[in-house]
C-alpha cells in the first residue's frame, strides 16, 4: 500500500505545512490512541520532543488527539528518541510518540512512533492508522468521563542517563578521556555530558544551547567540521557526534578524521566477537553500506545481512534472525543488548570500553578497513516518479553491467525528503563517478521533461 502520511520513519515534513499540520498531529494522535488501547487499564502515552519551535505545536496537538482518545499523556520534554524508547516499555506506556524531524533542519517536524515493547512500528500497523486518518472517527472517540490526562514527568533525564551507564561494566571509569561532545543543540544537549561526565570522562561540550532554530545548525553528526576543529583545538582523544533527537553518532579521531557508522559497526562487531558477545555470526546494515565493510566481515568470519534503508528494518532483521549488532553507515547503530532502536550515546560508549579496554588511540581503533571508492549524489524532483521512465532504467540496466560483481549500484527516493539518492561503488572511481553522472543526467532530463 502507497502511504500518504508515513515514510522511511514516521511522518516528517515541512512544520505547519502537510503533513505536519496541528490538525493532522491531532488526527494522529486519536489515531494511534484507538489503535493501541488494549484491556481495561487506564491507557497511557509517552511524548518526548527534540528543541525544534514546532515541537511546542505538535505536541499540544498530540496530547488533545491522545485525550480524545481517553489516554493519559505523560509529557517527558526534550530527551533522545532512545529515551522515549526505552521509557515507554519502563512505565508501561501503550505506546510511545517522538516528535523529531531526526537530523533535518528546523524547519522539519516529525512524528516517531513505539509500540508498548520500545520498537517502532511495523508497516503494517502505521497501515492501520493511516486508513483511520482520512476516516471520521468521532464515534470511536473517549465518552467524557473517560477522557485522558496530561502531566510532565519529572526525573526523566536522570532515569535515561542511569541507562545509558549500566550499559558500561560497572567497574569501567572513562578517567583519563577527554571527549569533544557535539550536542547538534538537539536533544540530548544535558544528557549525552552528564553521562559522559559522572563516567569520570573530561569533558568539552560544543552545541548545546538550543534556541528552537539551530538544532543540526553546522553541527551534529552530517556536520562534523566544527567537531574535528575542536578535537584539534583541545587535543582531545574523541570526538563523538550526535544528531537532533541523539538516535545515531558518528566519532572524529585524534587526528580530526571522520569515522561513519560501518566502521563504527566493524569495531563492535569485531570486538564482541573476541568477547563471545556478538549473536548470530554477523552485522545486519542498510544497502548504503560500503562494500568494505562487507568485504572486512568476511575477513573475520562473519556475514553482513543487508536490508533497505531505514534503522526499524535493520531492527525488524535483527530480531527475526537473532542478530544483536545492525545499523546504518550514517551512525544509526543498534545494539539491541541494551536497545530497541538506535541511540547514539550508548553506542559511543561502547566504542569509548573498547578504547578503554584496549588502551590504543581512536585511529588505530576504528579504522578497521579501506572504504571502497563510493559516490552518491541526490536528483531533487517535484512531482511524478522519474524512476519509471523508460531512459532511466536504460541508464540504470547499463550501470549495473558495466559495474559487474565488483560494484554496486543503489537508487532509491528518499523515504524523508523529495529526493532520489543514486549510489554507486567499486573499485574503479573513475568508473564509479562516471555511471552515477550518467545516471542523475538523464533523471534529471526526464525530471525537466515532465
Amino acid at each position: 500500500m502507497t502511504k500518504r502520511y508515513f515514510g522511511t520513519d514516521g511522518i516528517r515534513g515541512r512544520a505547519n505545512k502537510f503533513p505536519m499540520t496541528a490538525e493532522i498531529a491531532m488526527k494522529v494522535g486519536m489515531a494511534a490512541g484507538l489503535s493501541f488501547q488494549r484491556g481495561n487499564h487506564r491507557h497511557r502515552v509517552v511524548v518526548g520532543k527534540d528543541t525544534r519551535l514546532s515541537g511546542y505545536m505538535i505536541e499540544n496537538a498530540m496530547v488533545s488527539g491522545f485525550c480524545a482518545a481517553g489516554m493519559d499523556v505523560f509529557l517527558l520534554g526534550p530527551v533522545p528518541t532512545p529515551a522515549v524508547a526505552m521509557l515507554a516499555r519502563s512505565l508501561r506506556a501503550d505506546i510511545g510518540v517522538m516528535i523529531s524531524a531526526s537530523h533535518n533542519p528546523y524547519y522539519d517536524n516529525g512524528i516517531k512512533l513505539f509500540g508498548p515493547d520500545g520498537y517502532k512500528l511495523s508497516d503494517e500497523i502505521e497501515g492501520r492508522i493511516e486508513a483511520l486518518l482520512d476516516q471520521d472517527i468521532e464515534m470511536a472517540l473517549a465518552d467524557v468521563d473517560a477522557l485522558g490526562r496530561a502531566k510532565r514527568i519529572d526525573g526523566v533525564d536522570d532515569r535515561y542517563i542511569e541507562f545509558a551507564k549500566r550499559t558500561l561494566p560497572r567497574s569501567m571509569s572513562l578517567a583519563g578521556l577527554r571527549i569533544v561532545i557535539d550536542c547538534a543543540n538537539g536533544a540530548a544537549y544535558k544528557v549525552a555530558p552528564a553521562a559522559l561526565w559522572e563516567l569520570g570522562a573530561e569533558v568539552i561540550t560544543i552545541h548545546n544551547e538550543p534556541n528552537g532554530f539551530n538544532i543540526n545548525q553546522e553541527c551534529g553528526s552530517t556536520h562534523p567540521a566544527s567537531l574535528a576543529a575542536k578535537v584539534h583545538e583541545v587535543r582531545a582523544d574523541i570526538g563523538i557526534a550526535l544528531d537532533g533527537d541523539a538516535d545515531r553518532m558518528i566519532i572524529v579521531d585524534e587526528q580530526g578524521e571522520v569515522v561513519d557508522g560501518d566502521q563504527i559497526m566493524a569495531m563492535i562487531a569485531e570486538s564482541w566477537q573476541r568477547n563471545g558477545r556478538l549473536a548470530g555470526g554477523g552485522v545486519v546494515a542498510t544497502v548504503m553500506s560500503n562494500l568494505g565493510l562487507e568485504r572486512f566481515l568476511d575477513g573475520v568470519g562473519l556475514q553482513l545481512h543487508r536490508t533497505k534503508v531505514g534503522d526499524r528494518y535493520v531492527v525488524e532483521h535483527m530480531r527475526a534472525h537473532g542478530l544483536n549488532v545492525g545499523g546504518e553507515k550514517s551512525g544509526h547503530i543498534v545494539l539491541s543488548d541494551f536497545s530497541t532502536t538506535g541511540d547514539g550515546l550508548v553506542s559511543a560508549l561502547q566504542v569509548l570500553a573498547c578504547i578503554k579496554r584496549q588502551n590504543k588511540p581512536v585511529s588505530e581503533l576504528c579504522k578497521k578497513f579501506e572504504p571502497v571508492p563510493q559516490l552518491l549524489k541526490n536528483v531533487r524532483f517535484s512531482g511524478g516518479k522519474p524512476l519509471e521512465a523508460a531512459p532511466v532504467k536504460a541508464v540504470i540496466e547499463d550501470a549495473r553491467n558495466r559495474l559487474g560483481n565488483g560494484g554496486r549500484l543503489v537508487i532509491r527516493p528518499s523515504g524523508t525528503e523529495p529526493l532520489i539518492r543514486v549510489m554507486a561503488e567499486g573499485d574503479d572511481p573513475a568508473l564509479v563517478e562516471t555511471v552515477v553522472n550518467d545516471i542523475v543526467s538523464v533523471i534529471s532530463d526526464v525530471r525537466t521533461a515532465a
